[in-house]
């Protein structure tokens, strides 16, 4: 991995590591999809403004609209609707380990819609990693109780999983092309929020707004950081180095997220954590490093 791949590599793992805790301070008094609505709508704003301010090229095809859209719609969309309605019914470390299996996600759709070789080294790493990630998360997955709240969150997160990969394959493509990252992921916010827009209509949804200070912070940094920064960067990596490595970041991500923890929360290490804090170093250096 180079300099450049690297940095964004990290980037991307620092920024999404955090954006765990900050979605907790969306959720409460406003609805779960107006939240997100309102987190893409003012990241789709932002990147129209920093396409037309540095002369960006914002023409696509009609084909590549499409494919576009695609993308929006998984990535920008429905994936985080999923997301922030799981976190009501299960902790954001839960959701985080759900998360990880977007690895093999890719692996397995990189096969069928890329016709990319399936590495065993990739394969075996991310069984490494997430088995981890497991260690280290395994006093809240001992807590998790089968109750009907506990499995609606599951199969939220699991459908959020299998969508953002489906919008990963998309988002190769898109980044193939040689189109700027900042025109694709302007016009991905852009048809995300509208078919947000669409669903909240018919749902009948109520858009109101918290006026905390954490509420506000929270969702311009998870707009900025979150959204424009970290996906620029992710969407750089799945071009660079294909959907299955980039797609590590994913364990690395709720590693992150437990020294945030650390930190902040008070997270008591085990013999247990450590082991995992080993493994998910391990499966890193197999998937990420040069054969």
């Amino acid at each position: 991995m180079n300099a450049t791949s690297a940095f964004l590599y990290v980037s991307t793992v620092l920024i999404w590591g955090s954006t765990w805790i900050a979605i907790t301070f969306q959720l409460g008094t406003v609805d779960p999809l107006a939240s997100v609505i309102y987190r893409m709508a003012l990241a789709s704003g932002l990147l129209f403004a920093i396409c037309k301010l540095r002369g960006i090229d914002l023409q696509l095809s009609a084909r590549d609209h499409r494919f576009v859209a695609l993308q929006g719609l998984c990535l920008f969309g429905l994936n985080y609707w999923a997301i922030y309605h799981s976190e009501l019914y299960l902790p954001s470390g839960i959701i985080a380990i759900i998360f990880s299996l977007i690895v093999f996600f890719n692996i397995i759709n990189g096969r069928i819609f890329l016709k990319r070789p399936i590495q065993i080294n990739s394969v075996v790493g991310g069984i490494i990693g997430l088995t981890g990630i497991c260690l280290l998360f395994y006093p809240e997955l001992s807590r998790l109780s089968s109750t009907t709240d506990a499995i609606k969150g599951f199969l939220l997160a699991f459908s959020a999983v299998f969508i953002a990969s489906l919008g990963n394959i998309a988002a190769t493509r898109n980044g193939l092309l040689g189109t700027s990252i900042w025109t694709i992921n302007a016009w991905g916010t852009l048809y995300g929020t509208l078919a947000l827009v669409a669903i909240a209509l018919l749902s009948g949804t109520h858009f109101n707004y918290d006026n905390s200070l954490e509420y506000t912070v929270s969702l311009i940094y998870l707009s900025v950081f979150g959204t424009i920064l970290a996906f620029g960067a992710y969407l750089k990596l799945l071009v660079i180095l294909g959907p299955e490595k980039a797609s590590y970041s994913g364990l690395l991500i709720p590693f992150f997220a437990i020294l945030l923890s650390t930190i902040f929360e008070g997270y008591q290490w085990t013999l247990m954590a450590a082991a995992g804090f080993i493994l998910v170093a391990a499966g890193n250096y197999l998937i990420m490093g040069r054969r």
